[in-house]
């Protein structure tokens, strides 16, 4: 993947600084039990940060200190998120409409966010849409590595894509739409909608890397998409349940198989179109 010396020009906000030293509240220890066991379980971090918006950050004093990995993260970051917004201004355009370029904010282990509660390191990257930003602690792509297994520069630039791509679903109205759904049906039934939610994210991350060589200063090569296959099969429900516990229980699925995000990623890359995306009329997911 070729990214060094690309554009710049995301919005994108540095909070390394502010949020270093910060600690997350949150209720006790119960509260962090049930936190702990949602993730594990493959929960969705920007649906726990909305259900514990009573949570509040306790301030420490101390300077956070930047090292020449983080530096070197956070050009790529900005870079990756300057591509996506060039990738979706031309997909929006190509369909009568203008694109709201989304805020990736990134952080050190807390930090407030507009609309979605505190937002921690242990959630994993996560977009809020009451603020439009996507929050990412660099910390993040040490464990894409060693706790996934997914290696490659492209897996984070996948991470990034996705987050993105749930921006688009906030833009287009599908956020809204299955949010209304969740008090209305059981949990059984909402986790089934969650995950046509996370594949379709993935679609969105896979249509991005089929434009970036045409439209955006990044490269890319099939092995990156195949980093990027990689990277979406090692954070499936199946895969991540398996890790933890010995075995899966698909009834609490909320994100999609390794097989799913890796056949919705492929299928987003390969057709470009972001109308062959709707996973939510897939028979097969329902």
């Amino acid at each position: 993947m070729k990214w060094q010396g690309g554009r710049k020009g995301g919005n994108i906000e540095d909070r390394r600084g502010m949020s270093g030293g910060k600690k997350l509240a949150l209720g006790g220890v119960g509260g962090v039990i049930v936190l702990l066991i949602s993730l594990f379980m493959g929960g969705d971090p920007g649906q726990l940060l909305e259900q514990m918006q009573g949570g509040a950050l306790t301030t420490e004093q101390g300077e956070y200190q930047s090292t020449p990995e983080e530096d070197r993260l956070m050009e790529f970051s900005e870079i990756v998120l300057t591509s996506t917004d060039e990738v979706w201004t031309h997909v929006f355009k190509q369909g009568g409409q203008q694109y709201k370029k989304p805020t990736l904010a990134v952080y050190s282990q807390a930090t407030e966010t507009g609309g979605c509660g505190v937002g921690q390191s242990s959630f994993g990257p996560f977009y809020c849409p009451g603020d439009n930003t996507v929050y990412l602690d660099l910390s993040f792509n040490r464990e894409l590595s060693s706790k996934f297994g997914a290696k490659g520069e492209f897996a984070l630039a996948y991470v990034i894509a996705h987050e993105v791509g749930h921006h688009i679903q906030n833009l287009t109205g599908v956020l809204s739409q299955t949010n209304a759904m969740r008090a209305k049906m059981s949990e059984r039934e909402y986790n089934k909608i969650s995950v046509m939610t996370e594949l379709q994210a993935d679609f969105y991350a896979g249509v991005w890397a089929h434009y970036v060589n045409k439209l955006t200063s990044i490269e890319i090569t099939y092995d990156d998409i195949l980093d990027g296959m990689r990277a979406a099969a090692a954070v499936g429900d199946d895969h991540i349940q398996e890790q933890t516990y010995g075995h899966s229980n698909p009834e609490s699925f909320t994100h999609g198989t390794s097989e799913q995000r890796m056949y919705w990623f492929k299928k987003g890359y390969e057709t470009g179109d972001i109308n062959a995306g709707n996973t939510f009329n897939d028979p097969s997911l329902r």
